[in-house]
């Protein structure tokens, strides 16, 4: 079974952003793999182990992002690529999805797995784009995966609820949390995938018209929410801490 994992490398959810000239400061923050795309893998590595496989890798980023895909590799891939971003070439999920498009349809796949989102843009479409740019069928929010044969069932999360799906290969799927228990890279593991290979690439190798992956889509600005004021705590007999609270609704907050 051959199997394609599409990931993306980002901010650590734990890091403390701030923002400069409404842009994330990149300076001296920590970069992982997307967390949502460990389920991806996982679930790739998984395939590849029951079904004699072979799992390839691709992000598209600066070199930084190699890092995410020796990650990948270290928890069992066995390829990975590295598309290259143009700084100067400004996309979105719609060029995204382009550019991975012309970059995997030269490969052989029987299924192609991703993060449902990246956390830190939350779009969800990369996926299902470029299930259409490759004319394939596509499943979201999947919790469960089987496979038997050419045909595949599905579980996925439909707010609070379960449906099951039934399709076939080659498809894709976005991997939602409970899918699986992502495997902590071993020390083996990650002296593996130093050795494994990394193919480079530009975009420029992939013989796309720019107008068509330019983004259609702008970020106009860009902040940090507002700090929260300090909570108050009423004290007293109950009767005069509903009366203190109606009157600061009343007063101060001009909702009641």
């Amino acid at each position: 079974m051959k199997i394609v994992v599409i990931i993306k490398q980002t901010l650590d959810t734990e890091e403390k952003l701030s923002i400069t000239n409404g842009q994330i400061d990149h300076e001296n923050v920590e970069l992982i793999l997307n967390p949502y795309d460990e389920y991806a893998v996982e679930e790739a590595v998984k395939l590849k182990e029951e079904n004699d496989g072979e799992v390839t890798v691709i992000t598209i980023g600066s070199e930084d992002a190699e890092s995410a895909l020796r990650t990948a590799l270290a928890m069992g891939a066995d390829n990975a690529i590295l598309i290259e971003e143009d700084e100067d070439l400004l996309l979105d999920e719609n060029g995204i999805a382009k550019v991975l498009a012309a970059a995997i349809k030269d490969i052989d796949y029987d299924i192609i797995l991703g993060g449902n989102m990246s956390v830190d843009n939350g779009a969800s479409q990369v996926g299902p784009r470029l299930a259409e740019e490759l004319d394939i069928p596509h499943i979201a929010t999947v919790t469960k995966l089987e496979i038997n044969g050419k045909n595949v069932k599905v579980e996925r999360d439909v707010e609070g609820d379960i449906e099951i799906i039934e399709s076939s290969l080659p498809i894709l799927v976005t991997a939602q949390q409970g899918l699986n228990e992502p495997r902590y890279p071993s020390l083996p593991g990650i002296m593996k995938a130093k050795k494994k290979p990394l193919e480079q690439l530009e975009i420029d190798d992939l013989d796309l018209d720019e107008a068509d992956i330019l983004a259609k889509s702008e970020v106009v600005d860009l902040y940090l929410p507002p700090k929260k004021e300090t909570g108050r705590i009423f004290e007293g007999e109950l009767k005069a801490q509903v009366e203190e609270l109606v009157q600061i609704l009343h007063e101060e907050n001009k909702v009641v």
